[in-house]
């Protein structure tokens, strides 16, 4: 059997299974390409190797790639198309994982002071504010937000609906008092040009729909404006997808400071955020000293009162 048909068979199962599935399948075809019209048992770990190490110092995709590839071969093993799998069994070690930037308050307050009144971008300032708010204050992914329409944003019960998200799946999410006044407040002050529940509730200037490059070209003049940086000798700076982190830690260091249970609590705030377990939302709870902070404090309580924290 011909490798591409391999992969081809492997990535409809995939699919028909509700897997996105789409970095994956960018991977193996990249790997098929790499490859060439080779036969499925022909391809050797010396191949394998050069597709992994690609050009230049490891990275963390060496790891997804390996990942892929080892999941192939899987399905290739338990079907009996090849005898043995020519991807490595272990990994290189690999860099450290990135760390997603906790935004503090302060340096919110310091990016929104920073939008300009003028268009940035092709995007209003209502547009950047509103957009910037939503993204902390609902933990939604730019994904997410870009592709709300008219209909689902619900300003008036203060919910929005959230179509089709990372993993195929739909929610409602509630918002606060102060957010739904700037959702409908952005509402009221765009120039109305369709009345229609299906167009996009973020529209540049000219009337288009928002797209990503745009607004994360105008937030890399607004971080650069506010001074937010790192100075941690990360190789990034701080991302505009760390919004969406920065509200899971703050959430839980509000909880901690409330008293709440937080074991409890933490499955709702998964569901919140759209994740499919819990697994995916600790990769979101960086270890901030505030954080570790209020941690070591509700541990020192339950530790005086016998393991009672009530």
């Amino acid at each position: 059997m011909k490798l591409r048909t391999a992969l081809a068979q492997y990535l409809r199962l995939k699919q028909s299974l509700g897997f996105r599935f789409h970095a994956e399948s960018v991977i193996l075809r990249a790997f098929a390409r790499a490859m060439g019209p080779i036969d499925l048992g022909r391809v050797t770990p010396v191949r394998v190797r050069r597709y992994l190490d690609g050009q230049g110092p490891l990275t963390r995709f060496w790891e997804r790639k390996w990942v892929t590839l080892r999941g192939f071969y899987r399905f290739t093993l338990a079907r009996g198309l090849v005898r043995r799998s020519p991807v490595p069994a272990v990994a290189p070690k690999l860099p450290q994982r990135f760390v997603p930037y906790i935004y503090s308050r302060e340096e919110l307050q310091r990016l929104l002071a920073a939008i300009p009144t003028e268009p940035l971008a092709g995007l209003s300032a209502s547009t950047l504010r509103t957009l910037l708010l939503l993204l902390y204050g609902a933990g939604l992914r730019i994904s997410e937000a870009l592709v709300l329409t008219e209909e689902d944003v619900q300003a008036d019960t203060r919910l929005l609906w959230i179509r089709q998200s990372k993993f195929f799946k739909s929610r409602w999410v509630p918002v606060g008092r102060p957010l739904a006044e700037v959702l409908a407040r952005h509402r009221q002050q765009r120039p109305v040009r369709q009345p229609d529940q299906r167009q996009a509730f973020f529209q540049t200037v000219g009337g288009s729909p928002v797209n990503r490059a745009a607004v994360e070209r105008a937030f890399r003049v607004l971080r650069q404006a506010a001074g937010v940086q790192r100075t941690d000798g990360t190789r990034y700076q701080p991302r505009l997808h760390d919004l969406r982190h920065s509200f899971a830690v703050h959430r839980l260091v509000a909880w901690y400071r409330q008293g709440a249970d937080v074991s409890r609590l933490l499955p709702k705030l998964s569901t919140f955020l759209g994740h499919i377990d819990l697994a995916a939302t600790q990769h979101y709870l960086t270890l901030t000293p505030e954080l570790s902070e209020q941690a070591s404090r509700r541990f020192e309580r339950y530790a005086l009162r016998g393991g009672h924290d009530d």
